[in-house]
């Protein structure tokens, strides 16, 4: 028995379990609680908001791309499908990079693993992958190899490459998000906060590139497929495909403003905690006994006439002249 015609109320009222994504949420929840939990556990502070980030915009995307109305009606409709698979690309890594999880786990990870864990991420194959411009090409090359090879097509017919699909664009996704939000250290040293703005906004205009072509295409994504499983409700196959391939540009649109906000955010943040950190410095330098030693010896210097303690010529001159 085929789909009913998809309404709004089915939209938001037809949920499948998908237990591959569905054991992925898990994994990663619960990992990412166990060390909030011990970081806190030591008296140490976790921000409240970036919980809220990774559970909700990252782990909640990847909960209603997997197994929402979009899910289900996939292999009927193509723009469901398009939007599932910009939400893994784009919106989930968003969720997942502004909850830190790198940090939280150097932080709750015993000494040993977390330094593992953090030569691993330093390694020369992570950093070729995170480069900027790499990565940002890694991400529309994966979105146009998806529809424009069989591999979409392949995903349709067979499940476990389409949990393989998932995987893919959510981790190509992360790969250009983490270190442009939260890990400097994946970047190179010429990629400062505002070079990292320029980045984003060029990568906002990448993003845009596979919708307009899967728009504008005269060649149907997974043609045979969807017309294989004609509905007798809903758009064409060229019309759905119109319709998925713009709102994949205008979600690639909106999250590269969002992208960009939170890159500005996250500049603001790091100036403070620079300031911060060196008021802490000047406050303790001027604190300490040297320092109060070194300036109650030369107070009397800075209160006594200049030809008192010139070493010059001018002085020896004015001091024997009984000046």
């Amino acid at each position: 028995m085929g789909l009913p015609e998809l309404t709004g109320g089915r939209f938001l009222g037809y949920w499948d379990v998908d237990p591959v994504a569905m054991a992925l949420v898990l994994l990663l929840g619960g990992a990412y609680a166990w060390g909030v939990v011990r970081v806190r556990g030591r008296g140490e502070r976790w921000p409240v908001a970036r919980t809220v980030a990774f559970s909700v915009l990252g782990l909640g995307t990847i909960v209603f791309a997997t197994m929402s109305a979009l899910a289900v009606y996939d292999r009927v409709l193509f723009w469901p499908a398009a939007v599932q698979n910009i939400l893994l690309d784009l919106i989930a890594p968003i969720g997942l990079a502004l909850g830190d999880p790198l940090s939280l786990a150097y932080r709750a990870l015993p000494p040993r693993l977390a330094g593992r864990l953090r030569g691993a991420v330093s390694g020369r194959t992570v950093r070729l992958l995170t480069f900027p411009l790499v990565s940002s090409v890694l991400v529309v090359a994966t979105e146009l190899s998806v529809y424009f090879t069989p591999y979409f097509e392949t995903a349709l017919r067979v499940r476990a490459v389409h949990e393989v699909m998932y995987l893919h664009l959510l981790l190509v996704g992360c790969l250009f998000v983490l270190p442009m939000l939260t890990r400097e250290e994946l970047l190179p040293a010429w990629c400062t906060h505002p070079v990292r703005a320029a980045l984003v906004f060029l990568d906002g205009v990448f993003d845009a590139i596979p919708g307009v072509v899967v728009m504008t295409s005269g060649t149907l994504v997974a043609g045979h497929w969807y017309a294989a499983h004609a509905r007798g409700w809903g758009p064409g196959v060229d019309l759905d495909q119109q319709i998925g391939g713009g709102a994949m540009v205008a979600i690639a649109e909106l999250v590269g403003l969002v992208f960009l906000i939170a890159v500005f955010a996250e500049w603001v943040r790091a100036e403070r905690s620079r300031t911060a950190e060196l008021d802490r410095r000047l406050d303790a330098e001027q604190a300490s006994p040297a320092a109060s030693a070194t300036a109650s010896a030369s107070e009397p210097d800075r209160v006594r006439p200049w030809w008192e303690t010139d070493p010059g010529q001018v002085g020896q001159r004015f001091r024997s002249s009984g000046r």
